[in-house]
């Protein structure tokens, strides 16, 4: 199955979980060619995956085959993409956009991948475990990061997104190929369905911050929608991660893959809406 993306296409917190999985699927499985930029806070910490996309394993001399780019910076050479860019530091992701912006050129950025995120306290997160501090490193983090990174590559979104839209696209002026940003949301987000899954984990920040990255994406799309540059959030579901837990029911590789096929078919009515990793639309 490939995934109908192409261009120049960034992921937030690509060190593990959902974002090395979704770097390892647009590698793997997009269809035409993509120059993919990963970005994590911490690359010395990493997992030995990612060293390997990082160095250049086996995974990246395939891309050269299909002419799909793993963009890289190695680890001892002291680059911005993989090295320390922290969304949650507004000088770290100054530093990594101006490495971004040399090697994209006039290319511009098709595809932004706001997938950074923290949880703060442990799950479940009760009220008496949350402190003021918790909360505002989580709110820095989950919506204050993706506010300033969009900010940031507002100018390499709008260069892409002049360029020409592609015929098959059918006519819809805003598409993933063309310039978009995804917020990674999540379903506890969602006000109208907190009653149903609050008993599961309060997490006060961590749902308080995704509502507030909902709106987020409300306000850009409606911001950004004047330059074609489709916004949208997305809930990749329970996923099986180290902040999903052993006892998610989904997989990583599933949740990517399925996320991926989801973006892949947005268009101009999906900007601004906060979908599943099917393609369902949920609640605000």
């Amino acid at each position: 199955m490939s995934v109908k993306l192409e261009g120049n296409i960034l992921v937030t917190g690509a060190n593990r979980g959902i974002g090395l999985e979704l770097v390892k699927q647009l590698a793997e499985k997009t269809a035409g060619e993509a120059h993919i930029y990963a970005c994590c806070r911490e690359p010395e910490g990493t997992s030995a995956e990612t060293q390997s996309l990082i160095r250049g394993s086996r995974t990246s001399q395939e891309l050269e085959k299909k002419k799909s780019t793993l963009n890289k910076v190695n680890i001892q050479d002291k680059g911005k993409i993989f090295n320390g860019q922290d969304v949650a530091d507004e000088d770290s992701v100054s530093a990594a956009v101006q490495a971004v912006s040399k090697k994209i050129a006039a290319g511009g950025l098709n595809l932004l991948i706001n997938n950074a995120a923290v949880n703060k306290p442990a799950s479940p997160a009760p009220l008496s475990a949350t402190s003021k501090k918790d909360m505002m490193e989580v709110y820095e983090t989950n919506v204050a990061g993706p506010f300033v990174l969009a900010k940031m590559l507002l100018p390499l979104l709008q260069r892409a997104a002049e360029r020409d839209s592609p015929a098959k696209d059918n006519g819809n002026k805003m598409s993933c190929r063309r310039s978009a940003i995804i917020n990674v949301s999540t379903m506890f987000s969602s006000i109208e369905k907190c009653p149903e899954n609050f008993p599961i984990a309060q997490m006060y920040p961590y749902r308080t911050s995704k509502a507030a990255l909902n709106m987020l994406t409300r306000c850009q799309a409606e911001d950004f929608k004047i330059h074609n540059i489709l916004v949208a959030g997305i809930h990749p579901g329970w996923v099986r991660t180290e902040m999903g837990g052993a006892d998610a029911p989904l997989p990583s590789q599933d949740s990517a893959l399925s996320v991926l096929s989801v973006i892949s078919s947005l268009s101009n009515k999906d900007s601004g809406r906060l979908l599943d990793w099917g393609g369902n639309m949920i609640p605000w």
